[in-house]
C-alpha cells in the first residue's frame, strides 16, 4: 500500500474514532421556570371561537389596504434584509465552526539554489558549488476532538444561528404590528380630524348667529366674544392634528421600505367600528411554544450551554496528527520520481500552569449560563403579563367604549337643546357654549378609546406569537 494511502487511512479513521468521543460539559435540558403557571389565562374571553390562517393575523380586520401594506413592510423592510443578511452570515460561521472537526490538508512547494565555497580539504577533494533543491508535498494536520471541544462549539454556534432566525420572527411581528398601529392611529386621526372641521363649521355658525343677535340689540358683546374665542380655539387644534397625522404617514412610508411623503386624509366613514370576535388565546403552556422571543431565548441558552462544555474541554489534553507526503529532487524534471517521502506525527499537550485562567474561563461560562438562565425566566414572565394585560385592556376598554357612547349620545341631545333654548332666550350663551364643546369632546374621546381597542387588538396578536390556528413545529 502506498504511504499516501496510509496517510488517508490513517486520518480518516481518526475522524471515525472522534466522532463517537465524549462531550464534556452538561447536556441542554430546559430550565425550570420556579412558578406555578395556571391552566388558562385570568381574562380570556368567555365565548372565542375565532380561527383565521396561521401567521395571517391582521386578515381579522378586514381591510385590504392593511394586508397591502403588511406585504410590503415584508418585502421591502431595510431590517428584515438586514436580519435576513444576518442569518446568512450564522450560517456560514457554522460552517466555519463544523470544519474544525476535520483533517486539514494543504499543497505545498519550493524551489531553493544554494551555493558554497569551494574549498579543498587535506584529501584533496573539493565541495561546494550551486545546489538546485525542488519539493511538492501534501502536509495534513488534524486534532483528535477527544474530549468534544469542536463539537460542543459546532453545538453552539448552530444554537445562535436558530436564535437569529427567531430573532427575525420576532422583528418581523413586531414590524407588522407597528405598522399596523400606525395605520390604525392615521384612520383615527383623519376621523378626528373630521370632527374638528365639523366643530368649526358648527362654531362659525354660532358666531354668525350671535353676531346677528348682537346688531339686534338681543345678546351682549360678551357673547359674541366668547363664539369667536371658542372658534379660534378649534382653528389652533387643526394643524396639531394634521401634524401628527404626516408624521404616522411618514412613519408607515419608512417601515414599507418608500420615501416619507404625506398625503391629504381620506374621508372616513361613521360607521367605520366592527366589533371583531375575541382571540382565542389558548392556554399559558402553549405561549412558550408560540413566541419566536422566547424560542430565541432557549436557543441562546442552549448556545451559553454548549460554551460550559468548550471551555471545561480546554483544560484537559490535547492530541494532534500531522502527515505529509511529498516528493524532492535536486532536479526539476526527477522531481516526480519512485520513492517519495513521508512522514506522521502524533503530538500531546496539556496545560501545566496558567495561574487558574483555565479553570476561570469555565466558571465565566457558567456564570453566563445561569445569566441565561435569568434572562430566560425574565421573558417569559414578560410574555405572560403582555397577553394578561392584554386581554384586560380589552375587557376595560370596551365596558368604556359603552360609557363613553352612552355619554356621546347624551352630549348630543344635550347640545340640541340647549342651542334651542338660547335661541328663545331662556338660557345664556356660556350654557350652549359649554354643551358644544362638551359634545364634541365626547366624540373625540369616543374615537380614542376605539383606538385604544383596536391598538391593543393588534399588541394582543402580538403577545400570543402571531398565529394561533397551528403551533408552530
Amino acid at each position: 500500500m502506498r504511504p499516501s494511502t496510509v496517510l488517508c487511512w490513517v486520518l480518516g479513521l481518526f475522524c471515525f474514532w472522534t466522532a463517537g468521543c465524549m462531550k464534556m460539559g452538561p447536556d441542554f435540558k430546559k430550565p425550570e421556570l420556579q412558578m406555578d403557571q395556571p391552566e388558562t389565562f385570568q381574562y380570556r374571553p368567555k365565548k372565542a371561537t375565532l380561527v383565521v390562517p396561521e401567521d395571517r393575523w391582521w386578515e381579522v380586520f378586514g381591510d385590504p389596504e392593511i394586508n397591502g401594506l403588511v406585504e410590503k413592510v415584508l418585502q421591502n423592510n431595510p431590517n428584515l434584509q438586514q436580519a435576513a443578511a444576518r442569518i446568512l452570515e450564522l450560517q456560514y460561521q457554522v460552517i466555519q465552526t463544523r470544519a474544525d472537526r476535520f483533517p486539514s490538508m494543504g499543497l505545498k512547494g519550493g524551489a531553493q539554489r544554494q551555493h558554497e565555497p569551494e574549498s579543498i580539504l587535506g584529501s584533496g577533494i573539493p565541495i561546494g558549488g550551486t545546489v538546485n533543491q525542488y519539493g511538492l508535498s501534501l502536509p495534513a494536520s488534524f486534532e483528535i476532538d477527544l474530549w468534544g471541544k469542536y463539537a460542543r462549539a459546532e453545538e453552539s454556534s448552530r444554537a445562535l444561528l436558530l436564535q437569529e432566525k427567531e430573532n427575525r420572527l420576532t422583528l418581523s411581528q413586531g414590524l407588522v404590528a407597528e405598522a399596523i398601529s400606525l395605520f390604525l392611529q392615521m384612520q383615527s386621526l383623519e376621523r378626528r380630524i373630521q370632527i374638528t372641521l365639523q366643530s368649526l363649521n358648527n362654531y362659525q355658525q354660532s358666531v354668525t348667529f350671535v353676531e346677528r343677535r348682537y346688531k339686534r340689540g338681543l345678546t351682549s358683546i360678551l357673547d359674541l366674544r366668547q363664539a369667536r374665542r371658542t372658534l379660534n380655539q378649534a382653528k389652533g387644534n387643526l394643524p396639531q392634528l394634521r401634524q401628527e397625522l404626516g408624521s404616522a404617514q411618514q412613519a408607515l412610508a419608512v417601515l414599507m421600505g418608500e420615501y416619507p411623503k404625506t398625503r391629504k386624509p381620506y374621508p372616513q366613514p361613521e360607521d367605520y367600528y366592527k366589533k371583531l370576535k375575541p382571540v382565542p388565546p389558548g392556554l399559558p403552556s402553549e405561549l412558550l411554544l408560540r413566541r419566536p422571543d422566547i424560542r430565541a431565548a432557549e436557543a441562546q441558552l442552549k448556545s451559553l450551554n454548549a460554551q460550559i462544555g468548550v471551555a471545561k474541554a480546554s483544560r484537559f489534553p490535547s492530541i494532534s496528527l500531522t502527515g505529509s507526503y511529498g516528493y524532492s529532487s535536486e532536479e526539476l524534471f526527477n522531481l516526480f520520481t519512485p520513492g517519495a517521502a513521508w512522514s506522521l506525527a502524533a503530538g500531546l499537550a496539556q496545560p501545566l500552569f496558567d495561574a487558574g485562567r483555565l479553570k476561570a474561563n469555565q466558571r465565566a461560562a457558567e456564570a453566563r449560563y445561569t445569566q441565561g438562565v435569568a434572562s430566560y425566566r425574565k421573558s417569559v414572565l414578560d410574555a405572560f403579563r403582555e397577553v394578561e394585560n392584554a386581554l384586560l385592556t380589552r375587557r376595560k376598554q370596551i365596558e368604556r367604549r359603552g360609557d363613553v357612547l352612552s355619554f356621546v349620545v347624551e352630549a348630543r341631545a344635550t347640545q340640541r337643546v340647549a342651542e334651542t333654548r338660547y335661541m328663545r332666550g331662556l338660557v345664556d350663551y356660556l350654557t350652549v357654549l359649554n354643551a358644544q364643546q362638551t359634545r364634541f369632546g365626547a366624540e373625540d374621546q369616543l374615537l380614542r378609546v376605539e383606538l385604544t381597542i383596536l391598538a391593543n387588538r393588534v399588541t394582543l396578536h402580538r403577545a400570543l406569537g402571531g398565529g394561533w390556528a397551528v403551533l408552530p413545529p
